[in-house]
């Protein structure tokens, strides 16, 4: 246990360094434990193909890091902010969630056509692709314990595509439509945005604060663990064919706490959650975590499902075009605001919320500003649609 996340942080501290240093990683916005993790994964499979050895790691410390990870998550979706961020975010939100659903729809139906288990077909859909890379290293390990062989590799696999498809295909879509509509021309709609709803206040950080935030994730993480038995006991009275995953209980508790915490600032009370260094060991707890589950993906079981997995991606590519194009934009407004939200919704859409900022910034900087953009993507994006789409995943796993 002990030398897997020794050899984790190793790999992480590789991929921050390969960062820095190429510029197509950067240009792509791939997460640092991903480039590592996958390096090893990349020796791993040679060593394997050619009979030398095949690696494993202890994975104890892996779902530890997961679950501090999707606690924070529950911890970022602050109810109040939701409320107070005005309708366009609300209908934004509906309109992540609908892609999400649109995605494991494409996934299932395509599953038969390229003959592919459905759930390992889903693994291509929400999971990677509004997911990313973490939703998909909380979901996929079930799927794999449930007898589907290679949904974690495929998963990892489709949310490092989706991240570089997302961020290819924005910009030129929102340039496409700025260009052929002159909404350059338009006149901006005046919206009253609170800034201050997204803004980040960073104040000196002290170690009793941090320990502070420590113990509110692990209080989160115990008293979820029983949440989340009792779910799968009653759903197991149900069905034997879905179980909520691990975090699933710790998330709930941590969104009510952070409710409990937005009350009593409302009040002036002192802060229950000390938000700012929870974000912090959210950060820690994903790269651990990523790096820990990308390099223990298995590539060699990739190999039966190499052109599979391209007709089942490319599925997902074109239906994110044409939703930004159809849905996403016309939704949105049809506007300048619109047309840069669609170019984020790219990136998230198909990778990370990182990304669809990346795209935003893109079209910005050839253009003008877009606050409204600006302001709606990161509030759905890092607080709400993986909490939505975790719910969507687990319905289409036990139909699938």
């Amino acid at each position: 246990m002990i030398q897997s996340i020794g050899i984790a942080v190793v790999l992480l501290l590789l991929g921050i360094w390969l960062k820095q240093r190429i510029y197509f990683f950067e240009r792509f916005a791939i997460p640092a434990p991903v480039i590592g993790g996958f390096l090893f994964a990349l020796i791993n499979l040679v060593l394997h193909q050619t009979g030398i050895a095949e690696i494993t790691f202890d994975t104890t410390l892996q779902s530890f890091f997961m679950v501090i990870f999707f606690t924070t998550v529950g911890y970022g979706a602050s109810l109040k902010v939701l409320r107070a961020a005005g309708p366009k975010v609300m209908v934004f939100l509906v309109v992540a969630i609908v892609l999400t659903i649109l995605q494991n729809v494409v996934a299932v139906g395509l599953a038969p056509i390229v003959g592919v288990d459905a759930k390992l077909a889903l693994m291509t859909g929400s999971v990677s692709m509004t997911g990313g890379h973490g939703v998909s290293g909380g979901i996929a390990p079930l799927v794999e314990q449930s007898g589907v062989s290679g949904a974690e590799t495929v998963a990892y696999t489709a949310a490092t595509f989706g991240l570089i498809m997302g961020s290819l295909m924005g910009g030129p879509l929102a340039n496409r439509l700025i260009t052929k509509g002159n909404l350059m021309d338009q006149k901006a709609a005046k919206v009253d945005i609170d800034e201050s709803l997204i803004a980040h206040v960073a104040r000196k950080l002290r170690g009793d604060a941090m320990l502070h935030a420590f113990v509110m994730i692990l209080v989160s993480m115990l008293i979820g663990s029983f949440v989340t038995d009792a779910m799968n006991h009653f759903v197991g009275m149900l069905t034997d064919k879905a179980a909520f995953p691990l975090y699933f209980g710790s998330m709930i508790v941590a969104i009510i706490l952070r409710f409990i915490n937005d009350s009593r600032e409302q009040k002036e009370y002192k802060e229950l959650v000390p938000t700012q260094e929870v974000e912090i060991l959210g950060v820690i707890g994903l790269n651990f975590f990523l790096a820990m589950a990308l390099m223990n993906i298995k590539l060699w079981e990739l190999a039966e499902l190499a052109v599979p997995m391209l007709i089942l991606l490319v599925g997902q590519t074109v239906l994110m075009w044409l939703f930004a194009n159809f849905v996403t934009f016309r939704v949105m407004g049809r506007d300048y605001d619109a047309a840069v939200l669609t170019a984020g919704h790219c990136g998230f859409g198909m990778g990370a919320t990182p990304n669809g900022m990346a795209n935003m910034d893109s079209v910005v900087t050839k253009f003008k500003e877009s606050k409204l953009a600006f302001f709606i993507l990161p509030i759905i994006g890092g607080m709400f649609i993986d909490f939505a789409n975790i719910v969507n995943i687990l319905v289409f796993l036990n139909i699938a």
